[in-house]
């Protein structure tokens, strides 16, 4: 079964291609090259789909997912809509555990990829996920201790590298600056990384809201 969802995985990557990166003119500003990477095209629409792969890749292969696993996540919404989106693809149910107030387009992403929802006060994210994997005798993927182990800053298709292949041809192959929007941290983590493990004169500006 293992060997079969591995599969399952691999043919959904090889029918996916590439998120665009997309060229803004910007004839106020000559000689400035600005690009837009746009994450939202993945087939579950979500800028984690790369991470919730990984996340799974990682949980097969390491014994932790099996046939009828209950998959549980905490997330604010976008992990969890990725995730859902990869446990209907191996026909596993998939309980994302969020915060009250979560944006309730969210919600009904998570639902369409066939998700259930569990609302909890902030505070309790994690610990009722770990709970109610244990009580379902299934998986809580803990994004925020996995994510790092699960998937490689060095390279295999992460955002990073996917940006710098893109820009090979460009004018500027190497971008001045890299500006990232603040949620987990870990998009901002993983092309840090990546620069300096590459050597690229590239400064990152993480934008918190």
């Amino acid at each position: 079964w293992v060997g079969q969802a591995l599969q399952r995985i691999a043919a959904d990557l090889q029918r996916s291609a590439d998120t665009h990166l997309i060229p803004l003119p910007l004839p106020e500003a000559p000689g400035v090259d600005l690009y837009l990477k746009d994450e939202s095209t993945h087939p579950s629409g979500s800028l984690k789909h790369r991470l919730a792969r990984s996340l799974f890749l990682y949980g097969l292969c390491n014994g932790h997912i099996g046939p009828g696993t209950t998959i549980v996540e905490a997330s604010s919404g976008s992990t969890a809509i990725s995730e859902a989106y990869f446990a209907r693809l191996l026909g596993l149910p998939f309980i994302a555990v969020v915060p009250f107030g979560t944006a309730r387009r969210k919600l009904e992403e998570i639902a369409f990829f066939g998700g259930q929802c569990h609302e909890v006060d902030p505070p309790q994210v994690y610990a009722a996920a770990e709970s109610l994997a244990r009580e379902r005798r299934g998986h809580y993927m803990d994004q925020f201790t996995y994510a790092e182990r699960a998937t490689d800053w060095r390279g295999n298709n992460n955002i990073a590298e996917s940006m710098f292949t893109q820009m090979q041809r460009e004018r500027h192959p190497v971008p001045r600056w890299i500006v990232v929007g603040a949620g987990t941290g870990g998009t901002s983590a993983t092309i840090g990384r990546y620069v300096r493990y590459q050597r690229h004169a590239t400064q990152v500006c993480v934008a918190d809201p």
